[in-house]
């Protein structure tokens, strides 16, 4: 089994890596027009000065904000670049869209706002409408900017401010910043010779056309009865998509070049006896039960019960009497658990050639596993067909249609599913540059590796607070780290408005001490994503080797609990530790 998965795995090797991908700038910008907006919107532009500006309006900017209120803290303004609040929620309408993640422990705040989703995996506008619940809970509505850009932002020594400004001509002073740009919101095109040729229609999953396709985010995609539609990418999207896609279209092209593991999601409505059952606190005790399970942890009880927990329910190693014994037994597990999901390809695709195709081999954290009802059954539809490139992807894309070994598949329509940029340069990520003491670059104080204090502060850009995975936290349900994330960036903006601290900002030896704690954790190993001997995938960069400064970007690898306690301990010593004050006159804003 390691020689098949070796064999499979080189297939998929290239040595461009991530940079195969084209970003949607140039002759793709269309791709990333907001189809949800209508055109034309204008607004009065803003200059003030303000406590807080958070960057991003998705779950990393609300629980920001939410937090930020409940902290007490009254100026404060949020810049989107969609029309509303959701982020990848707000983006992300295409057919079929729903959290892989228990809709219970995903959605963040439920027992604030007494919300209660109605199926165990919530789908898109379920979520969506969530995340503007929360804003008009905490009443984020007020001050927020929608359908506006960050272009500059520039710390301002005199005035011990961050001066940033916008697309939309506004010029904010804010004395805190808080980027919250999110790991899933920068669509990436795959780098296929001849995809600006293509004379049929054609967008990105993240900007779905109902305008096109009819039907809406249930199905129904009437408009593509007599049409011949290609999908680019088997990934979470597209495993979602597929199966609306199946039902609708004259014919549909499924063009593979890795298939994912597919477990059996086994969604339900929620039980509204369980859900009296719930006392309070029930929601973070579920959430911190799910991330030990998934983080390696042997627990008593398993809250979830899902896909998720299955993969890392560990019994075997736990008897093991060496280290090598244990790693020896978790492979075995591995294999084992892969096994019955290559066993459900068997069992439920009838075409024994289509059904090889769509069989995983690789470890099952090499790629993000997917959970669904419907995907592989939708490859028995006699419209459907699989064109597996067997690893190496399209050839190249015609004015008419996408080319395979050499043979061409006419489509109508071309849709591409090939997902985010997750790994790369976070400034580019964000879509902006920071400049912050001395004007100095945030991508060129990084250019060698990131530097910085629990992945949230920078030496050299005071009153800078970063929300991502650079050097802090990572998890499966990423949602739970932006929150404790958030409630940290909030106990340290309120601890500084009420003492009157004018900046604060990491020590060298502080950095230093954190990148030595990162350093020890990876060392020591834990749950791993997407390691050497993995198929190619973004949790690898492709399979391309890896550059030596991009290990200064990894995440703290001694498990998200261990991170969130490495928070908590840090506000439990009240004392700001690490970061360097200075004091002056400040006092909130009114």
């Amino acid at each position: 089994m390691k020689e098949k998965y070796r064999i499979e795995r080189e297939k998929r090797l290239r040595a461009d890596g991530s940079t195969q991908y084209r970003d949607l700038s140039g002759v793709y910008e269309d791709f990333d027009r907001d189809p949800y907006v209508e055109p034309g919107f204008t607004r009065p532009a803003v200059t003030e000065k303000i406590d807080v500006l958070i960057v991003g309006g998705g779950f990393g900017g609300l629980l920001a904000g939410a937090r930020l209120r409940q902290a007490g803290v009254t100026s404060l303004r949020i810049i989107e670049k969609g029309g509303d609040f959701g982020g990848t929620w707000y983006w992300n309408r295409y057919p079929g869209a729903a959290c892989d993640v228990e809709s219970y422990i995903y959605l963040p705040l439920l027992e604030e706002t007494g919300y209660m989703p109605t199926e165990k995996y919530a789908k898109a506008p379920e979520i969506f409408a969530h995340c503007q619940r929360i804003a008009r809970q905490f009443d984020l509505y007020k001050g927020a900017m929608f359908q506006t850009l960050v272009q500059t932002m520039d710390w301002n020594e005199d005035t011990q401010r961050w001066n940033v400004t916008t697309d939309r001509g506004d010029k904010l002073a804010a004395r805190f910043v808080i980027t919250a740009g999110g790991i899933l919101h920068k669509a990436k095109l795959p780098g296929i010779p001849g995809v600006e040729t293509f004379k049929g229609h054609s967008f990105h999953t993240s900007r779905w056309d109902y305008a096109y396709t009819g039907g809406g985010p249930y199905g129904g995609l009437n408009k593509l009865a007599d049409k011949r539609v290609g999908i680019i990418g088997t990934g979470a999207t597209a495993v979602q998509a597929i199966p609306h896609l199946g039902a609708s279209a004259r014919q549909l092209y499924v063009f593979q070049r890795t298939p994912s593991g597919i477990g059996l999601r086994n969604n339900q409505p929620t039980d509204p006896e369980w859900v009296k059952t719930l006392k309070p606190g029930w929601q973070q005790e579920r959430i911190r039960n799910f991330t030990a399970i998934v983080s390696g942890q042997q627990m008593d009880v398993d809250l979830v019960r899902d896909g998720w927990t299955y993969i890392f329910q560990d019994t075997d190693s736990c008897r093991a009497k060496t280290a090598e014994e244990a790693a020896e037994l978790r492979q075995l597990a591995d294999f084992r658990k892969m096994e019955e999901i290559r066993a459900r390809v068997d069992a439920i695709v009838k075409d024994p050639v289509t059904a090889e195709a769509l069989k995983p081999y690789y470890y099952q954290m090499c790629k993000r596993p997917c959970f669904h009802d419907e995907y592989l059954d939708t490859f028995n539809r006699p419209n459907v067909k699989l064109v597996d490139t067997e690893g190496q992807g399209v050839e190249r894309i015609t004015p008419t249609g996408v080319v395979v070994n050499g043979k061409e598949y006419e489509v109508d329509c071309l849709i591409y599913a090939s997902g985010f940029e997750v790994t790369g340069d976070y400034t580019r990520r964000l879509g902006f540059d920071i400049r912050g003491r001395g004007g100095k670059s945030l991508r060129e104080s990084w250019a060698h590796g990131a530097a910085t204090l629990h992945g949230m502060h920078g030496r050299g850009y005071p009153n800078l607070l970063m929300l991502s995975g650079t050097q802090s936290g990572w998890a499966i349900n990423f949602v739970h780290i932006l929150d404790e994330q958030s409630q940290h960036a909030a106990y340290i903006i309120e601890r500084c408005l009420k003492s009157g601290i004018e900046t604060i900002e990491p020590s060298e030896r502080a950095q230093q001490q954190w990148w030595e704690v990162i350093l020890g954790s990876l060392q020591k190993g834990g749950v791993s994503f997407g390691g050497s001997e993995c198929t190619p995938g973004y949790y690898n960069n492709e399979g391309a080797k890896a550059d030596p400064n991009d290990v200064r970007n990894a995440p703290y690898g001694g498990g998200t609990l261990g991170f969130i306690d490495i928070l908590r301990d840090w506000r439990k010593g009240d004392d700001l530790a690490g970061l360097e004050v200075t004091r002056g006159t400040a006092s909130p804003t009114p």
